[in-house]
């Protein structure tokens, strides 16, 4: 083999290999930046929203909304076992209960809100108590995961037959329109289920 060609591999190997670091490296940065249920978590645990004010406040919840939109359904799910999770928005104002609502709804929430105003009453019923069943079978598989049962928002009954009555009688879309931020958030569970639900079903399209 000659020098040329012997030289040619190795530059070919060494670039090669640069390849497959800098491919390994950014799995590397990708899973470490991959928030989950835990990150979120701990976000809450290391911060103590009543001790911020101003910018700091703002920048807090501003990045625990980003959070929480970086999460999927099942990981919002158990981070709100933590009690971490009643602190925080014990801790919150109702301008900024509501504005934190705005800013986590998931994508094609309001047509969700719309689709479900259209279904007949018993429809909703139905869907309503789809949501609830599925809703209470995974709420017991966090638990028996080891997620804490304090500070869940939606300990059953997530929805009290007063209310499951009121939504299926007026609708999802007049429900949420008439109630405070605190209500919002704390149905927040039960209605992105609610949302899967309909989504299953193919009841609407994105």
């Amino acid at each position: 083999m000659t020098d040329a060609r012997r030289r040619s591999l190795i530059v070919a190997g060494v670039a090669l290999a640069g390849v497959w670091l800098l491919g390994l490296g950014g799995f590397w940065a990708a899973r470490q930046s991959r928030v989950t249920a835990e990150k979120l978590t701990q976000y809450l645990r290391s911060t103590d929203l009543q001790r911020l004010s101003g910018p700091d406040r703002a920048r807090a919840l501003r990045q625990l909304a980003r959070q929480v939109n970086a999460l999927p359904l099942e990981e919002r799910r158990k981070a709100r076992h933590d009690p971490a999770w009643r602190a925080w928005f014990d801790a919150m104002t109702e301008e900024e209960k509501a504005a934190f609502v705005e800013a986590t709804l998931p994508t094609g929430f309001k047509q969700m809100l719309t689709a479900f105003e259209e279904l007949a009453p018993e429809q909703r019923k139905k869907v309503v108590d789809d949501t609830l069943r599925r809703l209470r079978r995974a709420q017991q598989e966090d638990l028996a995961a080891g997620w804490p049962a304090d500070g869940n928002f939606t300990n059953p009954p997530p929805l009290s037959d007063e209310l499951q009555k009121k939504i299926v009688a007026i609708g999802l879309k007049t429900f949420y329109s008439e109630s405070s931020a605190q209500v919002k958030l704390e149905l927040a569970p039960v209605l992105e289920e609610l949302q899967r639900t309909l989504e299953r079903g193919r009841l609407f399209r994105r």
